[in-house]
């Protein structure tokens, strides 16, 4: 190693602990040593060149991981968080129906006519006081013969003074108007409608976090359920190499049998055919455990060629010694009162119960109390005046609901009958849920037992391979016999896989169906 090359180990191995990249390093140190011949440029970017290009190491990922990343881009999380949101809000808005609403409306009108009290100039007859009755009397024109008042063609007595009341006097201008008023109101009883709503809406925030917890159980059973897939495939993956490997190693021990003379074509070429069969196979795992790794890209919300590394892809098999034989009797009362499926219904039957309460209120009196101040310009408060004026006035607003046919009262009764329905719907739900517990530990314990005995047939097949290739060395046993026993050796290791899948996949379902499956933290803006 040349002096150039020391420099640049030493100089990695220097920055090594910051977790710089190497393309990074390389640049830095082409700075450093700028000055150095066209050669030693020359080494440094082709370094750079290979550091580009080198493949990136697979992010390592456990299934914690896997099922986090899924609840935080699953869009049916983000619809569930959303959802949580718009119940929260709308309990807010319920409560703001038990303070005072203050409300102001205004407007302006244009009109073509002005406002007239009269049609003409007016004519008002007077009176004067007459000291010997004490009271007034019309000023009337009367005959000087009998002193009586005379009445006109029209049959009214004619005055004899008047007092002229133009038209002119009386007549406002209306053409622009403005008017507004601002409004408090206070409700004081409206027959529990708002008692009852915030309930509702108290309840169906409480349901919206019970649904979202639901959908994040069913989120995670289908990362599970791709994730087992992975380590499976990776597991078979695995299976089908040594396979091949033993078939490779059956071909080169056949061929150098057959240039001995003491084996047939025919057995090498019936181990050919076994060995195409068996790279084929190979070739379908590889492309089944690729597409398997997309689909759990996928699933947690990442790019389907992101390339990630699963923590139990080399210790799938020894996790299963870990897990815990299902129990035979659960309490199935905490099981209900663990499901977020039946917290929901529940949740349900209340709401239905406040909706009855409502139809309820509308067969009782309403009152508020209500404050406003008006203004206009122009005004009438003292004298006709253009200008802004106005005054305050409070008052209350009862309604009695008297007669409406039995519309009211139906209404109530079809609530109760819905709330009726739901509580029935709720008891089914319970009897559901007692039978897929049932029948998960059933499963669960079936999955145990049948894992067990894959053991057990996995042991007796690798004994079994053992013993088929010792005759084989041995000349006692032929070509058949070892693939056969190569065939049950293949066999007995996929059902053992198959079986550790399948237990995991059951204990993810038991403790779905128990309600103890339990959920990443996950965090939602409110």
């Amino acid at each position: 190693m040349n002096t150039i090359e020391l420099e640049i180990v030493k100089f990695a191995k220097r920055w090594e602990k910051y977790s710089l990249p190497f393309t990074f390093l390389t640049q830095i140190f082409m700075i450093r040593i700028h000055k150095c011949s066209s050669l030693c440029r020359g080494i440094i970017a082709v370094l750079m060149v290979a550091g580009a290009v080198a493949p990136l190491s697979a992010e390592v990922v456990s299934l914690d991981s896997c099922r986090s990343m899924a609840l935080r881009s699953n869009k049916r999380m983000l619809i569930g968080n959303e959802s949580v949101k718009q119940a929260h809000y709308q309990n807010r808005e319920a409560f703001a129906a038990y303070l005072p609403a203050l409300d102001f409306a205004g407007g302006y009108m244009y009109n073509q006519k002005n406002l007239s009290v009269f049609s003409k100039d007016q004519l008002l007859p007077t009176k004067t006081f007459n000291l010997e009755k004490q009271t007034y009397e019309f000023n009337l024109v009367k005959n000087p013969m009998t002193g009586e008042p005379i009445k006109g063609p029209d049959g009214q007595y004619i005055p004899e003074t008047v007092a002229l009341i133009p038209k002119d006097a009386m007549t406002f201008n209306v053409h622009n108007v403005f008017f507004g008023a601002v409004t408090l109101t206070q409700p004081v009883f409206m027959g529990g409608k708002i008692v009852a709503m915030n309930k509702i809406t108290k309840f169906a925030e409480n349901l919206a976090k019970e649904m979202r917890s639901n959908e994040a159980e069913n989120v995670i059973y289908a990362v599970d359920a791709a994730y087992w897939q992975v380590v499976s495939l990776k597991a078979k993956k695995k299976l089908a190499d040594s396979y091949v490997n033993l078939l490779d190693t059956l071909r080169n021990n056949v061929n150098a049998m057959v240039e001995q003379g003491v084996a047939t074509k025919s057995d090498l070429l019936t181990v050919d055919v076994k060995l195409n069969q068996a790279q084929v196979d190979q070739t379908k795992v590889d492309n089944g455990l690729v597409l398997s790794r997309m689909a759990l890209a996928q699933v947690c919300g990442l790019s389907v060629d992101t390339r990630m590394q699963l923590a139990d892809e080399d210790c799938g098999l020894e996790s299963v010694n870990s897990v815990t034989p299902p129990a035979t009797y659960y309490n199935m009362e905490d099981v209900f009162a663990r499901r977020p499926d039946l917290r929901a219904l529940a949740l349900g039957v209340k709401i239905y119960e406040q909706k009855a309460n409502v139809e309820k209120a509308s067969m009782m009196p309403n009152l508020a109390v209500v404050g406003a101040y008006s203004f206009s310009n122009p005004n009438m408060f003292d004298g006709f005046s253009r200008r802004f004026a106005g005054g305050f006035n409070v008052g209350a607003m009862l309604s009695v609901p008297i007669w409406h046919w039995g519309g009211n009262y139906n209404k109530y009764r079809a609530a109760k009958a819905q709330t009726k329905i739901v509580q029935l719907e709720l008891e089914d739900a319970r009897e559901m849920v007692q039978l897929q517990v049932s029948q998960s530990a059933f499963k669960a314990q079936e999955a145990v037992k049948t894992f067990n005995m894959t053991e057990a047939n996995l042991a007796k097949a690798n004994e079994n391979l053992r013993q088929a290739n010792l005759g084989f060395r041995e000349g006692v046993m032929t070509v058949n016999n070892v693939m056969e026993a190569q065939t049950a050796w293949l066999k007995a290791n996929s059902e053992n896989i198959d079986a550790m899948i399948d237990v995991h996949l059951c204990d993810v379902y038991l403790s779905k169906a128990l309600g103890t499956l339990v959920t990443p933290q996950y965090s939602t803006d409110k």
